[in-house]
């Protein structure tokens, strides 16, 4: 496959090019990414089948500017994912429009202005587009509304394209991460206790790695999953089941109470 991969210096999008790199030759990858030093750095691990385009996702130009680049490296395109994402978290009453803007624009509107731009390429290859929301689409998080309402609104502009694009060939799908442990996270999740905290709450009792998402999107991207779009895969160790076990509900009842 000849696949476009944002947010490629590390985390998520690092994790979906080395698994896609154990492929050996199969596959042609363009990695795009703000961190230019990062990038090269996966770039210089994955080697020749890997060029790297940096750019900055909030910009109205950054779709048409990742396309050309993956044309002149790849000469087509199979797949994109489009990972790269941002976070901040206050409430709702403290945040400024800017910090809406750039949240919308990166979180949002990059994977539709990237999505479009590699429109007729995906369909000439009758390829697939996925993109990483959250658990936080469906889950109104606290401190996070401007991230958790970005993500629902990709959630949905994902399922207008596989709509829209099916009767092109291309499968347009998402995953979304429960709490999962990256560069951007590792800040809340090094303390001992938060992290125990948290993993007390999700059934399989630990954190998700970026190789687990990056598993389900590797899935999503190949044969595998050739008949599914518009569809979100879960990939948070069952946290998103535990609403009632965390407020009590059902404890203690018996049958018929």
């Amino acid at each position: 496959m000849r696949v476009i991969i944002t947010g490629a210096a590390s985390g998520i999008g690092r994790a979906v090019a080395e698994l896609l790199a154990d492929d050996g030759d199969a596959h042609k990858l363009l990695l795009t990414d703000r961190d230019s030093e990062g990038l090269a750095a996966v770039a210089d691990e994955i080697g020749a089948a890997a060029a790297t385009c940096v750019a900055d996702l909030s910009s109205p130009d950054c779709g048409d500017a990742i396309v050309a680049a993956a044309i002149t490296h790849m000469g087509g395109i199979d797949a994109v994912v489009s990972n790269a994402g941002i976070i901040a978290g206050e409430p709702l009453v403290a945040q400024t429009v800017e910090l809406f803007d750039r949240i919308y624009a990166i979180n949002t509107r990059a994977t539709w202005l990237l999505a479009k731009a590699a429109h007729p390429h995906l369909a000439a290859s009758r390829g697939a587009l996925v993109a990483t929301a959250s658990m936080s689409a469906t889950q109104p998080t606290p401190g996070l509304g401007f991230y958790s309402s970005s993500k629902a609104a990709l959630l949905m502009l994902m399922r207008q394209l596989s709509l829209e694009w099916g009767p092109d060939g291309i499968r347009c799908n998402t995953v979304s991460p429960g709490p999962t442990y990256t560069p951007m996270t590792s800040a809340g999740y090094d303390d001992p206790a938060r992290r125990a905290q948290r993993e007390a709450m999700i059934p399989l009792r630990k954190l998700g790695n970026a190789d687990d998402v990056a598993q389900a999107i590797v899935f999503l991207l190949g044969p595998q999953a050739g008949h599914i779009t518009g569809i979100d895969i879960l990939v948070d160790g069952g946290m998103s089941n535990n609403l009632m076990p965390a407020t009590g509900g059902g404890t203690g009842q018996k049958a018929g109470e």
